[in-house]
């Protein structure tokens, strides 16, 4: 189980089939609620609420926005569904022999699983694209107001190899992304 390190995935299939990172991304009921029970709205989104591709791909990778990632999936193919069709094809591309994804976000799916040497391949494939790097590598990102958050606000990654003040900081880092669930356990990338 990979956790939210799926998001890498997510993100190079979204930029790589939307044509401007302006479109504007419409928060769907499914997009806000279909998450699992713990894991929260990261950003206290509302259904109505919109997001340009830019500032959810920011959400995406550094706060780990499982409602951005259903968003973004529901943007680009119309549902999670043909999203997670999508995945599947670009990591099969990629070279990718031990993976199936299932969902955009990476949370609990006994058919969303992935091996080490697969997302080794896929961080490659993100990491050669300048949008997926400008976005990763990004230390804090001002996020537009919504509905709940009238003045918007600012966020941060949660990969801490990232942050120069933390103990797990890595100066030759370029970005990457962490993940948890309860069956995954801690993931990195």
């Amino acid at each position: 189980a990979p956790a939210s390190i799926t998001k890498l995935l997510t993100a190079l299939v979204v930029i790589e089939n939307c044509e401007s990172l302006d479109e504007m991304v419409t928060f769907s009921h499914d997009a806000v609620y279909n998450v699992e029970s713990g894991s929260g709205n990261a950003l206290s989104l509302e259904e109505g609420d919109q997001l340009t591709v830019r500032d959810c791909l920011y959400a995406l990778l550094l706060r780990s926005a499982n409602e951005v990632a259903n968003a973004l999936a529901e943007h680009v193919s119309g549902s999670m569904e043909a999203f997670a069709g999508l995945m599947n094809e670009k990591a099969s591309s990629l070279g990718c022999t031990d993976s199936h994804f299932n969902n955009p976000s990476g949370l609990n799916d006994p058919d969303h699983y992935t091996s080490a040497y697969d997302m080794a391949l896929i961080a490659q494939a993100a990491f050669q694209n300048d949008t997926f790097v400008t976005i990763d590598s990004t230390l804090y990102y001002d996020l537009p107001p919504t509905k709940r958050n009238p003045d918007g606000f600012r966020i941060y990654p949660g990969h801490r190899m990232l942050k120069k003040n933390a103990a797990e900081y890595y100066s030759g880092i370029i970005g990457g992304k962490t993940g948890y669930t309860s069956l995954a356990g801690n993931t990195l990338v």
